[in-house]
């Protein structure tokens, strides 16, 4: 999983940051991490917390996710915390057990809530390095049809999967090669990750995760990768051969997206010409995906452009630590209090 913050001062976003953290080892793991952060994220500060790491093996449920959670980063963060809680709002860390539904993975309302500020109608597609959110924003407001994470995966407003993590096997059973329809190993050789690299879609730094084989990252350690997906070794294709092969994989994980928003698309609430507003490390698959759906790709951090100071790909990449910023510097009560982070 990765923690990610956004320094916000005077309602604009100042800085953006993202660390990878092993939280299935338990919680010094989020030490470390935080460790590692610049120091305005270890700084006293009115802290909004969003999470989504509550199902980790580390923990017993979800419910004892978020309670661990919220009190770590109530003993840790110094300064005001509150905790995002959804169609609840901001809450007291102490309050945090008893609102464990509304709490647990809910960072994609906090995105969906902010973008519904801005536009009245639209479907947010954030996708990410393991997921992708796609959430129905009508008059204004998230629209949902499920909440939680098993309620999204049955309504299609959640997809397992994302531009970094994802094995080729979620993705796909078989690929073509040389006129022949192989099957795959049942191995998790390469990833997702490996694909858009080898397409030169994948931004540099955005993936920060280990390796299947723990090697490299250049795109000739991702041919070797994927290669070895169908049996083979790397200097047994050329890399045009490996750049198709890695060009299907990215289709079909497209495909999955594609149907997932078509259906949610097709809701009667939602007009013919909502646009697409795209999000996260995968915001180019999202920009694919809306063109093929002959939407208007709308950028998140373009909906935000006057509110973010610098380069906008991580406020993109790290857009639920964005607008839980946001949203509580935009709240009276707890602007006052001290500055987001």
């Amino acid at each position: 999983m990765h923690v990610k913050a956004a320094l916000v001062e005077g309602g604009v976003v100042r800085d953006v940051v993202q660390a990878a953290c092993p939280l299935w080892r338990g919680l010094p793991a989020l030490d470390k991490t935080l460790a590692e952060l610049p120091d305005w994220a270890r700084g006293e500060a009115l802290h909004a917390v969003t999470m989504t790491g509550e199902l980790t093996d580390c923990f017993a449920d979800r419910t004892d996710g978020v309670a661990q959670l919220a009190g770590w980063a109530a003993a840790n963060l110094a300064g005001r915390v509150r905790i995002y809680a959804g169609r609840a709002g901001l809450i007291a860390p102490e309050r945090a057990e008893g609102r464990a539904a509304d709490i647990a993975s809910a960072n994609w309302h906090a995105t969906a809530a902010l973008v519904g500020r801005h536009l009245r109608h639209a479907l947010l597609v954030d996708i990410g390095s393991t997921t992708a959110d796609l959430i129905p924003i009508v008059d204004g407001a998230p629209e949902s049809a499920g909440y939680s994470d098993a309620e999204r995966l049955e309504t299609g407003e959640l997809v397992y999967t994302g531009v970094v993590r994802t094995p080729l096997l979620a993705l796909a059973d078989h690929a073509p090669f040389r006129g022949r329809r192989t099957r795959l190993m049942a191995e998790t050789f390469a990833h997702a990750g490996d694909v858009h690299r080898i397409t030169g879609d994948l931004a540099e730094g955005a993936d920060q995760q280990h390796t299947g084989d723990l090697k490299g990252k250049s795109v000739a350690e991702s041919e070797t990768r994927l290669a070895r997906m169908i049996g083979r070794d790397r200097q047994e294709g050329s890399a045009a051969e490996w750049a198709a092969l890695a060009r299907h994989f990215a289709e079909a994980q497209l495909r999955q997206l594609h149907d997932a928003a078509a259906t949610l698309l097709s809701r009667t609430d939602l007009p013919a010409d909502a646009p697409l507003v795209t999000c996260g490390a995968g915001a180019f698959l999202a920009e694919r995906l809306a063109a093929r759906l002959g939407r208007p790709a709308i950028p998140f951090t373009g909906i935000l452009a006057a509110r973010i100071a610098g380069e906008p790909a991580w406020a993109s990449t790290c857009g639920p630590a964005v607008a839980v910023g946001l949203i509580a510097a935009d709240d009276p009560l707890e602007a006052a209090s001290g500055r987001p982070a």
